[in-house]
């Protein structure tokens, strides 16, 4: 996400303090230490503004979520909107600012119960298919992060991701539970929480491709 550079960001997450996690300096991140309690914990990747968080976190108190974001003036924008939403909701988000290539040293395996994918980019360019979220080397990463019938769910505008999203998984060996080119016409999209980028999209037309997928017990790390 491109945006333009904060001015004092820096200063403006520190004052978020509260709510964002440090990246580890000698050990991956146990999640459960990041949370006064022990409901099971999600995973965003990407979390953008932070409107998912935020919606997901108030919604789902039984819930805990960390939602992560590369770009610092980005995430600074959902830790401020965070904190002033923060009494509306139970003490069950947590931020932290990293690349998603570097999860595997952030936290400990088995950790997850969800992982989050929502309108990742979808690095259109010959090429650039590693760089996709959904390719199968971040799905190796995913597979070890996540506990036994752990889910991955996904969603974006982009249907040539979505196709390259469902070979993938095929490919990987995931059993795919909910698939939908049109999520809003789904019945089961009641629960589903919005982005602003999804709403977006959604009001100029543009139907919302989710799938929900699990990885095979067998396939998942011991």
């Amino acid at each position: 996400m491109r945006m333009r550079h904060k001015k004092h960001g820096a200063e403006r997450i520190a004052a978020c303090a509260e709510l964002l996690i440090s990246p580890p300096t000698d050990a991956p991140i146990d999640p459960r230490d990041c949370f006064p309690n022990d409901r099971p914990i999600s995973l965003e990747i990407g979390c953008g503004k932070g409107d998912f968080a935020i919606g997901t976190a108030a919604k789902r108190p039984e819930e805990n979520l960390i939602a992560m974001e590369r770009v610092p003036d980005v995430a600074c924008l959902a830790l401020e909107k965070a904190m002033a939403t923060k009494g509306d909701r139970p003490d069950n988000l947590r931020f932290l600012i990293g690349n998603a290539q570097n999860l595997a040293s952030i936290f400990s395996p088995r950790s997850f119960s969800t992982i989050y994918l929502n309108f990742s980019d979808p690095w259109p360019k010959s090429g650039y298919a590693k760089r996709r979220l959904t390719h199968a080397n971040f799905l190796a990463l995913y597979r070890n992060l996540l506990i036994p019938d752990g889910l991955l769910k996904f969603k974006t505008d982009n249907t040539e991701l979505f196709e390259f999203s469902l070979e993938q998984f095929s490919a990987c060996g995931l059993e795919i539970l909910r698939e939908t080119r049109d999520l809003h016409a789904e019945e089961w999209a009641k629960d589903n929480v919005t982005t602003e980028y999804e709403r977006n999209f959604s009001s100029q037309g543009t139907p919302i491709c989710s799938a929900w997928v699990r990885f095979p017990k067998e396939n998942q790390h011991v």
